[in-house]
């Protein structure tokens, strides 16, 4: 990309995060895999996890569980942030630092797809799904009855079933959230932007844990998710840089082989302009004759004869 040019129209952009958001939805449903495969992938994750004494997510869903006044502000989160702050940043992006918008939606794009590829590739049960005996309960169940929310994930009541339940590994609640704070850390000038680019992330990864909707190792994937997502998305804009230097390098040669060609000299480099090079050099105007268009002065000898 160069940073030098401006953002597409709007409703071009809004077309594309459109289908992006469409693929995401749909995708997820589409990824769906049987229930047991998707147990035995979330169990696996959970062992993991024990062994290496990081199962983070047990100790925080009792909190959550316990005290309301942490858990129902938690479950607001998670059912509405990931909808809302991601789509204001890429607005603010657009319209603030229009040099970095595409890059930025690039990344975001391929990382959600990559997401969905993990998605499909190992279906995962979240920990509220898991039988009781591992130690978890469904805050987003528990507290439903405050929000819109009813027992089936984040989905407003009656509309379970159009959502995956199953696509929890990457998480890319968190994914998203770190693609955020990276651009409000990045280029946001006021203290205010910075602050919650390093909050917003952290908070996320808190509470996709507390209210059991995903394991550690899952906030891990979708930081790797994000990381390779930012790799493909400089690897794209280098091509493009490339390809856009290559453009004008062939235009300017045209240029100058037209300049050749017409017995005039090159425009210096860079000339973006159309007007021609009127005096060729000379130091004259546009109506003035150029010396050699002028007549031959009479020497002396032939003004002295007459």
């Amino acid at each position: 990309m160069n940073n030098r040019q401006k953002p597409t129209r709007w409703w071009v952009e809004l077309l594309l995060l459109g289908l992006l958001y469409g693929a995401y939805s749909g995708g997820r449903l589409l990824a769906r895999g049987g229930v047991q495969p998707a147990v035995d992938h979330g169990l696996a994750i959970l062992r993991a996890e024990d062994l290496l004494g990081i199962a983070f997510e047990r100790p925080l869903n009792r909190l959550f569980t316990h005290h309301g006044l942490l858990g129902i502000p938690a479950d607001f989160v998670y059912a509405s942030l990931h909808y809302l702050v991601t789509p204001a940043v890429l607005v603010w992006l657009y319209r603030r630092r229009p040099a970095h918008y595409r890059t930025a939606r690039t990344w975001l794009v391929a990382s959600t797809l990559l997401g969905l590829v993990g998605f499909a590739l190992m279906p995962t049960c979240p920990p509220r799904l898991l039988d009781a005996a591992h130690g978890f309960t469904d805050t987003m169940a528990q507290y439903s009855a405050y929000g819109w929310w009813g027992a089936e994930a984040s989905a407003p009541r009656g509309f379970g079933g159009l959502t995956n339940q199953y696509a929890a590994m990457p998480s890319l609640h968190v994914g998203w959230a770190l693609w955020c704070g990276v651009l409000l850390w990045r280029h946001g000038r006021q203290p205010l932007l910075r602050a919650l680019g390093i909050a917003y992330p952290a908070v996320t990864v808190l509470v996709v844990m507390g209210t059991a909707n995903h394991y550690f190792l899952d906030a891990v994937a979708g930081a790797a998710v994000m990381g390779l997502g930012h790799a493909a998305a400089r690897a794209v804009s280098a091509r493009t840089e490339a390809r856009a230097e290559a453009r004008t390098k062939t235009r300017e040669a045209a240029r100058e082989a037209a300049s050749a060609a017409a017995g005039a000299p090159a425009p210096p480099a860079g000339f973006r302009g159309t007007t021609p090079i009127v005096s060729g050099g000379w130091d004259t105007s546009a109506r003035e004759l150029l010396p050699a268009q002028r007549p031959a002065p009479e020497d002396d000898t032939a003004a002295a004869a007459r």
